[in-house]
């Protein structure tokens, strides 16, 4: 019982640090320990948000006005997942993000000559719709919409749009079904 309540005080000041630091929190969320190294005022997080432990939240550039990182109600993301932002990424609400998951919304240039380090960022936003399911070990990435309602099987690699409803899986993901 008494750890129970150490938990819930950690977690409530959790929140409001994040929130002193800039984190735009709607509502009530419940953080484990996740980690935003930069940018805190890049991030949004919406009324039931549930963010599992070593979930990192990583905002590339300088700050904007603009969220770079949103996160609708209700939406759970498991553990060790990763959203790696440059411009922008918006999961939608009531979604399930499995574990060791990894979303980005860019990549490094491959210009020859020129070393890979010092490569502009390639970037174009990725857009997960309200109630998806990303199963565990899914990469998403730059440019991708995941339409309302998909269903992201585990271990897909996520390089092309999906639609309302579709059951994608594999490497690269393709369609195998509707819900």
């Amino acid at each position: 019982m008494l750890i129970r309540l150490c938990q819930g005080a950690v977690r409530r000041f959790r929140r409001v640090w994040l929130r002193w630091r800039g984190v735009r929190i709607t509502g009530s969320c419940w953080l484990q320990s996740i980690e935003i190294p930069r940018n805190h005022a890049d991030i949004e997080l919406h009324d039931g948000v549930a963010l599992d432990q070593g979930v990192i939240l990583l905002s590339t550039g300088t700050a904007t006005t603009e969220p770079r990182i949103s996160i609708g109600r209700g939406t759970y993301i498991n553990r060790y997942t990763m959203l790696d932002a440059s411009e922008r990424i918006q999961i939608g609400a009531n979604c399930m993000i499995g574990p060791f998951c990894y979303i980005t919304d860019h990549d490094h240039g491959t210009q020859l000559g020129l070393p890979i380090n010092q490569q502009p960022l390639n970037s174009g936003p990725v857009y997960v719709g309200d109630d998806s399911w990303i199963g565990a070990h899914v990469t998403i990435l730059k440019g991708v919409t995941i339409g309302a309602g998909a269903i992201v099987g585990a271990g897909s690699v996520v390089t092309k749009d999906v639609d309302a409803n579709a059951i994608v899986a594999g490497v690269p993901a393709k369609t195998i079904g509707q819900r």
